[in-house]
């Protein structure tokens, strides 16, 4: 038995270091997870935030957590379609040939997703920090939002996972994130939710992203959380679970 984790978790950390060589040999990746979030926040905060009323002193507190899920949203869309390159080009069949753990191949891909999306949100919160994002959040705190980034992303990439194994097309693979991309902007990512329509309000106060962000912006805040994180939290466990079941099932399939 021990022999046998020893040798899962080896055969695991080399294609951990396969998709990170991928993922570093491509500007388009770095430049997409990275720099348009960063971009969008400079746009937001010192194009639009004079006139977005909010009830802090400082816009870019009120935005970074909104700006994180996009960076997340937009990183796991690669999980996607590396998966779709490597089912169309027969990678699974040929590691499958060789003697390693045959899920080892998809966490490679699930951890390498943790790994980058980790290093993107440090890049943003590095340039928030430039821009004056100041907070006054213990070190539990911080860890409570490193852990519902961490289950945020996971959540999204096993959902990835099933885009990448069941698309007919790469432009197919990747297309399932706009949708999520898309979703903090009818949230309380960019501006307060009692400001829009009662319709839009409705769906805004009950979609995944509210609840996230909420949580998020009270724990940097200092402020007490309240049910937000709760709701967080069943989230994305929620969503984690069932796209971990059904990505499963695609892949065993496959192989």
């Amino acid at each position: 038995m021990e022999a046998a984790k020893k040798h899962f978790f080896s055969d695991m950390g080399v294609m951990l270091g396969r998709s990170m060589r991928h993922i570093s040999r491509s500007m388009d990746t770095i430049v997409t997870v990275c720099i348009t979030p960063i971009a969008m926040m400079l746009l937001f905060v010192y194009v639009f935030g004079g006139a977005i009323q909010t009830d802090t002193d400082n816009y870019v507190k009120y935005l970074l957590p909104g700006i994180l899920l996009i960076a997340i949203a937009s990183g796991i869309s690669y999980t996607a379609y590396r998966l779709f390159l490597d089912k169309q080009r027969g990678i699974f069949e040929r590691f499958h040939t060789m003697p390693i753990s045959r899920s080892t191949l998809l966490w490679g891909h699930v951890l390498t997703s943790l790994v980058s999306n980790a290093i993107s949100v440090l890049v943003i919160i590095l340039v928030a920090l430039i821009m004056g994002f100041r907070s006054p959040a213990g070190i539990l705190s911080w860890l409570a939002v490193a852990g519902i980034l961490a289950l945020f992303t996971l959540a999204l990439t096993w959902v990835a996972a099933i885009a990448g194994l069941t698309a007919k097309t790469v432009d197919g693979a990747s297309a399932f994130s706009y949708p999520i991309i898309f979703l903090p902007f009818i949230s309380s990512a960019f501006v307060p939710t009692e400001s829009m329509p009662k319709v839009v309000r409705a769906f805004a106060e009950n979609q995944p992203v509210t609840s996230i962000v909420e949580a998020i912006r009270a724990l940097l805040s200092g402020q007490p959380v309240g049910n937000d994180i709760w709701v967080a939290l069943a989230w994305c466990l929620g969503i984690l679970f069932a796209a971990y079941f059904f990505a499963m099932r695609v892949y065993k399939k496959r192989v």
